[in-house]
């Protein structure tokens, strides 16, 4: 029989129908602007809460469902986006130093959605709102960096060739070191020994009795170390946005010295914002010997009992090439095994080998940056962001044996050890880096733009309803049902495959819609072409469907190269646009040809049709039934 789709089909189309309304109905649910709390440690207390919320009532800001969760980290939802950062910014104010403060946005679908693995789309910045930073590059640090190293280098050298100086070897606040001899000969064999292995500008000066030998870097070394640390961190940040799983993250230089970095619709943007800047360096360091000279050794604490280090660095954190968080499996704590390159193996080898039985310690460094609330004169608040440097000993052992290429870091935290092997994998930032500007994307703004991207996409819709109604009748019908379907399938995906939804891909989706119903004008003008060439209903409408087919695939395939061609090379906006443009070539060829026929079949299958509303009804009558 003509016209008429076997039944495990209808149930196909059926059950792709229903799914496509469950994965796609998240996206209806309106997320609330909350602020989320969390402390250093992890855990959030009642009487922080408790605070905060009076503090917000005390400014008259609305707000409910105030609630510490299951993660440890508190909740407190509002009733007005434009007050989220006002409620950050006063809580920010009233807490201590220890609590973090974060904008987020919590998610209100139903708990049968989210059993079944359903959720909304992810929006860009443009539609969601997000964080905006702009860093800096802080070369004086960096400087100070590379000549500490040096310093290091130079201890080696002057020790490895027995020429004798006064220590400490130091850095002045002019980023000049600092080499004291005790007559100009030994200063002279020194200068012959160092000219060779470090590209510095020299100079000699007397202090006292001293002899002294000074090094600087030169302003074109300045320069290149400047370009280094910003294209190094720049492939740092993107490696740790990409641990972070932030959808369209933009990361570019701006100036000689300077990022930017807006991240989309971000969770926990304090975390972000710590891992983002954090200068996270591992260093090894023997623990000093009783007898050490002043000057030469560090002071660290480690489980409380307090140890001096050795000044000298073993190895640092660029020599390693791996860490991963795991569990100890016989104490069932966290570690960070750790993988080193050739040459950072073979320096601790070398080091360890020949001192068994003492002890070294690692130390971490950790640059962070905070934001701290202060209230001015007039009363306003003022947010502002803070770089503060941590040190601590993460871990003092007795070498038992030489060390190799792998070891492992015991006694952290599980989100300790979490954060470490992540900044160990994405790479150490070559430079530290402050905040120059730091902004919240207005949610106002996002949801302003998602308004308007709805009402286009309603505006397209209802022009297409009218259109397609008023011209093809209760064919046109049909084709819209298809059109509804195409709309859904398109959001169960993006929300499944968790691709992002901008601007430029809301308008992506309005173009889709007029090329699904293209596809039905092609076969709708086909069946109306064989009907007043004499043919039957039933054999039109199945020639129409057949005979169109092959025309709307050459159409979409040529529309299809041009979208992977723009998603392959295109950025940003280009890569949004194509995104839902590939998506919905797609789905709309499946919809526009499976739904709009079966709707067709539903209401036109058989052989005895007689007539069609397909624009004009026409009307066609048989001398007797057809039979295929």
């Amino acid at each position: 029989m003509l016209n008429k789709y076997p039944l495990w089909k209808n149930i196909f189309l059926i059950v792709i129908a229903v799914l496509s309304a469950i994965y796609a109905a998240p996206n209806f649910y309106k997320a609330d602007p909350a602020i989320q709390i969390s402390h250093d440690n992890g855990v959030m207390d009642q009487p922080a809460l408790d605070l905060a919320t009076a503090a917000l009532k005390e400014d008259g800001i609305d707000f409910f469902g105030a609630v510490i969760e299951k993660n440890g980290v508190a909740l407190i939802r509002l009733h007005d986006q434009n007050q989220q950062s006002r409620a950050q910014q006063v809580v920010n104010f009233k807490l201590p130093k220890n609590y973090i403060v974060a904008l987020n946005l919590a998610a209100t679908t139903p708990a049968w959605l989210v059993r079944l693995h359903a959720g909304p789309m992810a929006y860009g910045l443009d539609l969601q709102g997000g964080v905006h930073f702009l860093m800096e590059v802080d070369m004086d640090e960096a400087i100070t960096k590379q000549l500490t190293d040096t310093i290091a280098s130079m201890r080696n050298v002057l020790r490895d060739e027995k020429i004798r100086y006064r220590p400490p070897i130091t850095l002045d606040s002019q980023k000049r070191i600092n080499i004291r001899f005790l007559d100009a000969a030994t200063r002279s064999a020194a200068i012959s020994k160092l000219k060779s292995k470090f590209d510095l500008v020299m100079g000699t000066t007397e202090s006292g009795d001293d002899f002294v030998l000074q090094y600087s870097m030169s302003p074109a070394s300045v320069l290149e170390l400047q370009k280094y640390a910003v294209q190094q961190n720049l492939t740092t940040l993107r490696s740790r946005v990409n641990e972070l799983g932030v959808k369209e993250p933009k990361i570019q230089q701006l100036g000689a010295n300077r990022i930017i970095i807006e991240l989309p619709g971000i969770q926990d943007t304090t975390r972000a914002k710590d891992l983002i800047s954090a200068v996270a360096t591992l260093q090894f360091h023997l623990v000093a010997d009783s007898g050490a000279a002043p000057g030469t050794t560090l002071d660290y604490e480690y489980q409380g009992r307090h140890y001096k280090v050795v000044q000298d660095v073993i190895m640092e954190g660029s020599s390693v090439t791996g860490a991963q968080a795991s569990i100890d499996s016989q104490t069932s704590t966290p570690q960070v095994n750790i993988t080193l390159d050739s040459a950072g193996a073979k320096r601790l080898n070398d080091v360890t080998r020949v001192s068994v039985g003492k002890s070294m310690a690692i130390i971490l460094r950790e640059t962070k940056t905070r934001s701290v609330t202060k209230a001015q004169a007039d009363g306003t608040l003022v947010t502002t962001s803070e770089p503060t440097l941590e040190e601590r000993a993460i871990s003092v052992a007795t070498i038992q044996s030489a060390l190799g290429r792998q070891f492992r870091i015991t006694g952290l935290g599980n989100a300790e050890a979490n954060d470490l092997s992540l900044l160990i994998r994405s790479g150490a930032l070559a430079a530290p880096m402050h905040f120059v500007e730091e902004s919240t994307i207005g949610p106002s703004l996002g949801q302003e733009n998602i308004n308007n991207g709805i009402k286009s996409v309603l505006l397209g819709l209802g022009l297409l309803v009218v259109f397609m109604i008023g011209y093809y009748r209760i064919c046109g019908f049909a084709s819209i049902i298809g059109l509804f379907c195409n709309l859904l399938l398109m959001m169960a995906i993006m929300s499944l495959v968790g691709w992002t939804l901008t601007m430029p891909g809301i308008a992506g989706i309005v173009l889709t819609l007029g090329i699904a119903v293209d596809a039905n004008v092609l076969i709708f003008a086909r069946i109306r072409e064989e009907i007043e060439n004499g043919m039957s209903i039933p054999r039109a409408i199945n020639a129409g469907y057949e005979k169109a087919f092959v025309t709307i695939v050459d159409a979409n395939v040529t529309t299809l190269i041009v979208s992977v061609i723009l998603f392959a090379i295109g950025t940003g906006p280009v890569k949004g646009f194509a995104v839902t443009l590939t998506l919905g070539i797609l789905t709309s060829m499946f919809t526009a040809i499976m739904y709009s026929r079966a709707i067709i079949n539903l209401m036109y299958g058989g052989n005895n049709v007689k007539s069609i509303s397909i624009g004009t009804n026409i009307h066609l009558v048989a001398d007797a039934a057809v039979h295929e």
